[in-house]
C-alpha cells in the first residue's frame, strides 16, 4: 500500500514499560565511583544544578551534564569515564506492552514507521529494543533526542524523523503516551495518537480511519 503518510511511534512507555532506577544520581554516583572518580560530597547538589546553556527544546547528553557537574567541584572524568558510568546506570529491565509488536506490524501497511524518543542516555534506546519484544529492523527509522538534538515537543524533533521517513511533518502521524510531549507534533501541521485513548490494540482500526480520509 503506497501511502503519503507516515508513522512514528514513541518508546517508553508507549511500545514499552521500563523498570528504571529510582534515583539516577546515586546510581550515576555508584558508576562514577566504580570507574575511579572522585565523587564530590555535595553530588546531590552538583547534579541538579544547570551546568550547560542550551536553546530552549535542545536535549543536553546526560554525559556532557554529568562531566560539567564534576568540572564544577574541580573533578576530572578522564577516559571518557562519565558516558560509561551514565550508561552503566541507566541499564533497565524492559516489558513489551501488550498490543506493541502487532502495532508496529500493522502500520507498516500505511506508510513507513520510525521511532521518535525523548532519551538524554546514549545507546538507551538501542539496549532498549534488544531487550524488548520489538524488532529492530521493523522499523524504517530510529531517532532519538540524544542523537537529532532536539527533544519532543520541539518541532525539530519531529522534522528529524520526518525527514529520515522521507516524509514532511504534515504527513507525520505520530503515537504516543504523553499530549505534552507527543502531542507537539500537531503544530507543525501533523496528527496525535494518544495511546490513553486508543489503546495500541485498537490501533489499526485508528489508522485505516485516518486512510480513509486522506485525498
Amino acid at each position: 500500500m503506497s501511502s503519503a503518510v507516515a508513522i512514528s511511534f514513541d518508546l517508553f512507555g508507549t511500545l514499552v514499560d521500563v523498570d528504571s532506577d529510582d534515583d539516577p544520581t546515586a546510581a550515576v554516583a555508584a558508576e562514577l565511583d566504580a570507574l575511579g572518580v572522585a565523587v564530590p560530597d555535595d553530588w546531590n547538589a552538583a547534579y541538579r544544578e544547570p551546568h550547560i546553556e542550551a536553546p530552549a527544546g535542545a536535549e543536553v547528553p546526560l554525559p556532557a551534564h554529568v562531566s560539567r557537574a564534576l568540572a564544577s567541584r574541580g573533578i576530572d572524568a578522564p577516559n571518557n569515564a562519565a558516558r560509561r558510568a551514565v550508561v552503566n546506570a541507566f541499564d533497565p529491565a524492559v516489558s513489551t506492552r501488550p498490543g506493541a509488536v502487532k502495532a508496529v506490524k500493522n502500520a507498516a501497511e500505511y506508510g513507513p514507521v520510525g521511532l521518535l524518543s525523548n532519551c538524554s542516555v546514549p545507546e538507551l534506546v538501542g539496549r532498549t529494543l534488544i531487550r524488548s519484544d520489538l524488532a529492530r529492523s521493523e522499523f524504517d527509522a530510529i531517532v532519538s533526542s540524544v542523537g537529532c538534538g532536539w527533544r519532543k515537543p520541539n518541532q525539530r524533533a519531529f522534522a528529524a524523523i520526518a525527514a529520515r521517513l522521507e516524509r514532511s511533518t504534515a504527513q507525520l502521524i505520530h503515537i504516543g503516551d504523553n499530549p505534552a510531549t507527543d502531542g507537539g507534533v500537531v503544530d507543525c501541521g501533523g496528527s496525535f495518537i494518544d495511546v490513553a485513548e486508543t489503546p495500541l490494540a485498537t490501533l489499526e482500526d485508528r489508522l485505516s480511519e485516518h486512510w480513509s480520509r486522506c485525498p
